[in-house]
């Protein structure tokens, strides 16, 4: 930022933050700032006898930054104080300074710039046990233009950043549409309100494991693209990262995907996204997927693809499946077996037909959101490098 200086978050960080054990406090009533409080967009308000172990002591209008799994951006702004002690949780670095608009710091803390030297701080195993290292994070620069400058900055951003808000809104509306179309078309599963014949995924498809990724594969005659975890999402893929493999000529035959292929996860840290499920659209040719995805291909003279997507996406589908589940070392998997006695009812083809135009038409709005949302995103960014440079 030409003229503006840039200072050390050493400088910015709170050098005395007490800290306070709530178990000693059992009936007392606190706001409490951590990680899953953030993700779900509010402190926890918590007695001590429930938080446990011992916690920092915080103020109104600090700003902290996550220093575990520091890849996802989290920072936020300490709230009022509503009468009950506020404490954070030793995962926050606290900055607390009156030379800062705590709106600007935040932006600055969650913006391009500062995550990719945040990310050189960072030490660890892996997943969870990523963190980033405060005494690395202090040298951290950042351009600490005039107070005034840095509200006039922050309050360009939020307006941004609101509108980047709508579009994610307005997607996740699209979404619910898609589930009440199907419950109105079909009715509640669980239920079978309109009696629809009952089978099973596998008397309707033939399933195929995917390839073992492994580095006996080097010398392998082929080499093409392949789905993993990362690329399959419940309803929708994510191809912005794609990677290759070696494979044989009878491999590639045998698990190269086609158009309107239903994939399943079988595997995950979360529960929750054990057997989630998206269609292959074709978009890559040819194309195969790793072991920890299930492929299944349906008989669409008996059951539309489309329509056992959002069945087996739709709470029954996900409840059966994650019961089905085992647990190993922290890995929640399911196996074929589990996905071909998965149960699914099976409403008349021409009413699937219908349901697929209506999905068809949804999702081509979805798509243009999606673009738009593209497009806000990389507006936004480029937005934030320009603030940050005094260019706004």
């Amino acid at each position: 930022m030409s003229g503006v200086p840039n200072i050390a978050l050493s400088e910015l960080m709170a050098s005395r933050v007490g800290s306070v054990d709530p178990t000693k406090f059992p009936d007392e009533v606190f706001d409490l700032y951590s990680i899953p409080a953030f993700d779900r967009g509010s402190p926890e308000i918590a007695v001590g006898a429930s938080i446990g172990s011992s916690k920092q002591i915080v103020r109104p209008r600090d700003v902290l930054l996550s220093k575990i799994v520091p890849h996802i951006r989290r920072a936020w702004v300490v709230g009022n104080d509503k009468g009950r002690r506020l404490i954070a949780s030793g995962e926050w670095i606290i900055f607390r300074s009156e030379r800062i608009d705590q709106a600007y710091l935040r932006h600055v803390l969650v913006g391009d710039p500062f995550h990719s030297e945040f990310m050189q701080t960072v030490s660890g195993v892996g997943g969870s046990l990523l963190r980033a290292r405060p005494v690395h994070v202090a040298k951290i620069k950042i351009p600490l233009p005039p107070i005034s400058e840095q509200r006039r900055i922050a309050a360009i951003l939020d307006q941004a950043n609101a509108l980047r808000a709508k579009r994610r809104e307005a997607l996740a509306q699209l979404n619910s549409l898609t589930q009440s179309i199907f419950i109105e078309m079909f009715g509640d599963p669980v239920a079978n309100p309109k009696g629809w014949v009952l089978s099973d995924v596998g008397a309707l498809s033939k399933l195929q494991g995917g390839l073992q990724v492994t580095s006996a594969r080097k010398n392998l005659p082929l080499e093409i693209p392949y789905l993993r975890v990362a690329n399959v999402y419940r309803g929708k893929l994510d191809l912005t990262e794609m990677k290759t493999i070696k494979v044989t000529d009878a491999e590639m035959s045998r698990t190269t995907l086609e158009k309107d292929d239903l994939l399943i996860v079988e595997g995950h840290g979360n529960p929750n996204e054990v057997g989630r499920s998206a269609l292959w659209t074709g978009e890559i040719t040819p194309c195969t997927h790793q072991n920890h995805i299930i492929r299944v291909r349906f008989d669409t003279s008996k059951i539309l693809p489309i329509y056992a997507c959002e069945y087996l996406n739709s709470p029954t589908g996900r409840r059966h499946l994650t019961g089905a589940g085992k647990t190993t070392s922290g890995l929640n998997t399911i196996n074929a077996s589990n996905v071909r006695g998965t149960p699914i009812s099976v409403p008349p083809l021409a009413l699937q037909h219908t349901f697929a135009k209506k999905l068809e038409a949804v999702k081509a709005i979805e798509r243009l959101h999606q673009m738009a949302m593209n497009e806000s995103d990389t507006l936004f960014a480029s937005l934030q490098h320009r603030a940050f440079r005094g260019e706004i």
